[in-house]
């Protein structure tokens, strides 16, 4: 058995609890008040966060000097008719556990709402979209330099100089950060052999980690490096950021990529064995926040005018690289179809009328995403704990046909 997280897993160890059962909340709309997380709920797990007694609904958000501009739905973009009915039938429990959803069109942010466990300064787990960040993380570092675009397509081996390769598998020294982006990399351990690796945790400390991976995976070969979900491709990311910045790529993050956002109010954690910061999953951001990384995407990687990100960087990791079928669509339906992978950000077109619209997606199972349709000027921000939830498909069927003209 080998292992091959999927998003709509990554989640799981967080989120597969018993959750309270739904019960129906009454709306609050337009409303400056936005629920806040008090200090007691701050300090609970995810899990335990008491829901909403009501639902927050804003049409006009308010601007709370966080670098995000406001504007009013209906009267900046939207049909807000449209929107509201939607909000509503997500706050009665018609759509399954929200915890968000935000609405920016031609860079501003027009709709804000919360549900059951959703609170304006909190923090909420965003699972693999967490990969996502990662991706931005990479190109923060080549706009300074650490990094080229050309290095995209040199071996992750050559930037990890603490490596012995004298026990690699066949094709492991050949992983190309590009494979890695595109979860192309071919990395395959079983699982007796994890296992057997996490006995020894002090071997897997820093590049050890990757040590380890490039001794006792299976060979690499060209049918193995064909798209496959996970396989520790965001950890070798990691690892070459860590490995080329000046510093911890944990504080590269907080200071060149969330810091320069505005983002403080965010958690990300460690990943156990090699010390680092986790690659795939386990950060955590609040909706709004949520909202200026999507913009900075969307901006082709800048932000207050600052270019934070190469425009080329950007370009191909919201793209279509990879085709990956529609077999298994994440979180799609009956209007999206044509699913890819970029670097870390999934694409699908969604169809309205006769006419269909390409979007990208950072994705985290449970309900985390942040959905652009750049030919729109649009992005919706989702949190949630429902995985049977359709949330692509939702976007397709209730929120692009409220900003097509």
């Amino acid at each position: 058995m080998t292992i091959n997280l999927n998003p709509i897993n990554l989640l799981a160890v967080v989120l597969l609890v018993s959750f309270s059962c739904f019960t129906p909340a009454a709306t609050k709309e337009n409303s400056t008040a936005a629920p806040e997380a008090t200090a007691a709920e701050a300090g609970l797990s995810f899990r335990d966060i008491p829901y909403l007694h009501k639902s927050f609904i804003d049409v006009a958000p308010v601007y709370r000097k966080d670098a995000l501009v406001v504007g009013e739905l209906g009267v900046d973009g939207g049909n807000k008719g449209m929107i509201v009915e939607l909000a509503r039938e997500i706050a009665n429990g018609d759509h399954g556990k929200f915890d968000s959803m935000l609405i920016a069109h031609k860079g501003k942010l027009l709709f804000e709402s919360y549900y059951l466990r959703g609170r304006i300064n909190l923090p909420h787990p965003q699972a693999s979209a967490t990969k996502a960040y990662t991706g931005l993380a990479l190109g923060r570092a080549i706009q300074l330099g650490y990094l080229t675009m050309a290095d995209l397509d040199k071996p992750v081996v050559s930037f990890l100089k603490k490596l012995d390769p004298t026990n690699f598998v066949q094709g492991a020294e050949q992983i190309t950060l590009n494979q890695a982006l595109t979860m192309r990399g071919g990395l395959r351990i079983s699982e007796d052999k994890w296992k057997k690796l996490e006995e020894k945790p002090d071997a897997l400390k820093g590049q050890g980690l990757v040590q380890a991976l490039f001794e006792q995976s299976a060979p690499i070969t060209p049918a193995s490096q064909k798209f496959a979900y996970g396989n520790f491709n965001p950890d070798l990311v990691m690892q070459v950021i860590e490995a080329v910045v000046p510093g911890t790529a944990d504080n590269f993050i907080k200071n060149e990529l969330l810091n320069k956002l505005g983002i403080t109010n965010y958690a990300w954690s460690t990943n156990r064995n090699s010390g680092l910061p986790q690659a795939g999953s386990r950060a955590s951001m609040t909706s709004r926040d949520m909202v200026k990384l999507g913009t900075l995407a969307m901006n082709k990687g800048k932000w207050n005018g600052e270019q934070l990100l190469p425009k080329a960087f950007i370009t191909k990791a919201i793209d279509r690289i990879v085709d990956t079928s529609d077999e298994e669509f994440h979180y799609g339906g009956k209007d999206t179809f044509n699913q890819g992978y970029g670097y870390f950000w999934w694409s699908a077109d969604m169809r309205h009328g006769d006419k269909s619209y390409f979007s990208s997606s950072a994705q985290g199972g449970y309900g985390q995403q942040i959905i652009l349709l750049k030919e729109l000027d649009l992005q919706v921000v989702f949190t949630g704990h429902d995985n049977d939830t359709n949330y692509l498909q939702i976007v397709a069927e209730r929120i692009l046909p409220a900003f097509v003209q």
